[in-house]
């Protein structure tokens, strides 16, 4: 099997491509983390990668092109390098259309709730007032909706009483960190068939 190359999209601390890459570096995930890319020039997730030797691409929309011309740019980038599989940890710019056809079913994100509850920003805060007892974590594919693609894991956490944002956010940023790197290896592994809206994790 073709060892998978990697491009990780990030816009700030990269905490959930930390993940990836220690997965990846102690050999759980069969994959090579080939760039990242990033729309901010000092993101934080990209001194990490370049510690470690992974090239970095910075790519800033000027005022006069569209998302689609900004995006067009970025799949050359991923287009040079072959890349198998795009990994969104907290980038922050909405996809557009012609990315995501490019690359159906090869764009994952992950969304701090337990999808289709709570898309958008703010999950954590739409969770505690709407009073929900559990919130989670969903990897899911990209689509042209927001966190509406098809669902591949997802991980519950409990919702306690004395509950903050913050204190929620922290606990369920522990089972991303747990669940992002294992969807990573599914797809490496060409374990992953979507058929409709529904994910099949097949046998290895």
């Amino acid at each position: 099997m073709r060892q998978k190359q990697i491009a990780v999209f990030l816009s700030g601390r990269g905490s959930n491509f930390r993940a990836i890459f220690e997965a990846v570096d102690e050999g759980r995930v069969k994959g090579h983390v080939d760039v990242v890319i990033s729309d901010v020039f000092d993101a934080q997730g990209l001194s990490f990668a370049r510690a470690h030797g992974i090239p970095c691409a910075v790519f800033q929309k000027s005022r006069n092109e569209s998302r689609a011309e900004y995006f067009e740019k970025i799949i050359e980038e991923l287009d040079r390098r072959k890349i198998d599989l795009i990994v969104l940890a907290g980038f922050m710019k909405v996809l557009s259309g012609n990315i995501i056809r490019r690359y159906r079913n090869r764009i994952i994100n992950i969304h701090p709730a337990l999808l289709p509850a709570f898309p958008g920003v703010h999950a954590q805060k739409q969770a505690l007032e709407y009073g929900v007892k559990y919130s989670g974590c969903t990897v899911h594919f990209v689509d042209e909706g927001v966190d509406t693609g098809p669902i591949v894991i997802q991980e519950a956490v409990p919702v306690l009483e004395d509950d903050t944002e913050d204190t929620l956010s922290d606990r369920i940023l522990e089972q991303e960190h747990r669940i992002f790197p294992r969807a990573v290896q599914l797809f490496c592994e060409d374990r992953l068939e979507v058929k409709g809206r529904r994910v099949f994790i097949q046998n290895p």
